[in-house]
């Protein structure tokens, strides 16, 4: 994700590192003279004066306000990320203490809340869990609740013992009567099918069959189809939201507001683990590149989970662009691999509760 015209010499990039990795470290920008020092390099502070100039003009870094000293931009956290970063690997006895959390004979929602709070607990930022996608499941049942005009509850029973619940908000109302002649007409059809075939064949008879049936037949698989395909904000487990409120680089009140409200709604955090479902690797948005402008402070670090070779989910951390990538992505990435390894050990389903 970096920009290929960003050519740095060896200098340059000793000069980008270390100037990174110092306001990472105190949260100061940088000036010429304390960057010369701590690069190590023979250079004067005015040959650093000029480096950093250099920088400044392709947009690696700028100069706040309030002092002459520099600090990275999005761009020269990219590169620094990219191609500079050196990342520690956690030692043994931090490997121990995210693996003691996850107790193999937990329920599959437990190891889920595990997850997201030893993430959250070691890195000091909000830990985030998508939970395990329903590929190979089945639907043993649908059943449709009125709730109030235009709202409807479903309710899918996944392989005779999981419920999941949608509220579906509809431009229509339907008595109980109407959505209960639904629910047998989905049933019929469709249980014992898996969701992935379910939402498939939905899709497939609103596009082909439907000058054949009725209203109401229609209006049934128009609601299934909403119901099978419908996200769920609680797809997402998140833990230590509150510990964001320390840095204070995130404490501009409508910037923090915004960001707890989608914490709240947890719909765009699932939009951002869902770009990184197709990875196998660790992922890092910085600042406006997770899609959301209130982003801007903040970034992304996404490893998957796999069961059985294949992945099923994506876990992660949001914190502030001022993080020490080179602790928090191998620790992403070492929670994830355990997680999917105590989902494994219990030899179930990742969807079995």
């Amino acid at each position: 994700m970096t920009d290929s015209s960003i050519q740095l010499d060896a200098r340059e990039r000793t000069l980008l590192r270390t100037l990174i990795e110092s306001y990472i470290s105190d949260g100061q920008p940088v000036g010429s003279r304390n960057l010369a020092r701590a690069s190590g390099l023979k250079v004067s502070a005015a040959t650093v004066r000029n480096v950093m100039a250099d920088l400044e003009e392709r947009g690696l870094i700028q100069s706040p306000h309030t002092s002459a000293g520099r600090v990275p931009t999005t761009a020269g956290y990219r590169l620094f990320v990219d191609s500079l970063l050196e990342v520690r690997k956690p030692s043994r006895e931090q490997i121990d203490a995210i693996e003691s959390r996850f107790d193999p004979g937990a329920s599959t929602q437990d190891l889920l809340d595990s997850a997201s709070s030893v993430l959250s607990q070691v890195t000091r930022m909000a830990g985030m869990v998508r939970l395990p996608r329903h590929r190979n499941v089945a639907l043993s049942q649908i059943e449709f609740l009125r709730l109030g005009e235009g709202r409807v509850l479903a309710i899918l029973v996944i392989d005779g013992r999981e419920v999941q619940n949608r509220v579906l908000e509809l431009d229509r109302d339907f008595s109980q009567d109407d959505l209960q002649r639904m629910a047998n007409y989905l049933n019929a059809h469709l249980a014992g099918k898996s969701l992935h075939t379910v939402r498939a064949e939905l899709l497939r008879e609103m596009r082909e069959v439907r000058d054949d049936l009725d209203a109401q037949m229609l209006a049934a698989i128009d609601l299934g189809e909403q119901a099978v395909g419908a996200e769920d904000p609680d797809d997402v487990v998140v833990a230590g939201q509150t510990q964001l409120l320390g840095y204070e680089e995130l404490s501009d009140r409508e910037r923090l507001r915004q960001l707890l409200e989608a914490f709240n709604e947890k719909r765009e955090i699932l939009g951002i683990l869902d770009q990184c479902i197709r990875g196998d690797r660790v992922q890092i948005f910085i600042g406006r590149e997770s899609g959301l402008d209130w982003f801007e402070n903040c970034s992304v670090v996404t490893a998957p989970y796999s069961v059985d070779g294949e992945v099923v989910g994506v876990l992660g951390v949001i914190g502030p662009t001022r993080m020490s990538y080179d602790r928090v992505v191998p620790i992403v990435d070492v929670t994830a691999r355990l997680l999917g390894s105590a989902l494994n050990v219990r030899g179930e389903s990742p969807d079995s509760q």
